[in-house]
């Protein structure tokens, strides 16, 4: 089993800047590619932003690309999501999730292991 656990969500105005991290735990070595989605209140799970195991590529929604950016430090089993020029849409609890597979896919059934998430919350 792979223990995820998100923090670094906050309340923060529109145009600020967050970073994200999720934290791996337990046998890592069944994790792969790991990805960002968010869910905002009424709506269904999206995708946001995934990474493959080296880091050597990375797949964006639309609706953040120029704007997120993912990243990730094996060393430590952590993997970052870099927001910027935040907008009151992006208000959503965000969650970090991994697969056995190093293919960052978009669809979430595809993903094996899940965090609780970390809320964050952009003002107008």
């Amino acid at each position: 089993q792979v223990q995820l656990v998100e923090s670094g969500g906050g309340l923060v105005q529109a145009g600020d800047s967050l970073r994200l991290s999720c934290a791996a735990s337990g046998r890592t070595v069944s994790s792969a590619a790991t990805a960002w989605f968010r869910q905002a209140p009424g709506k269904e799970r999206e995708f946001v932003a995934a990474i493959n195991w080296s880091g050597t590529i990375a797949n964006y929604a639309d609706s953040v690309k120029g704007r997120f950016t993912i990243s990730r430090d094996n060393a430590k089993n952590t993997v970052y999501l870099q927001l910027n020029s935040l907008k009151p849409e992006d208000t959503a609890l965000y969650y970090c999730a991994s697969r056995r597979a190093n293919i960052p896919v978009v669809r979430p059934t595809q993903y094996d292991y899940w965090g609780q998430g970390t809320q964050v919350t952009v003002s107008s």
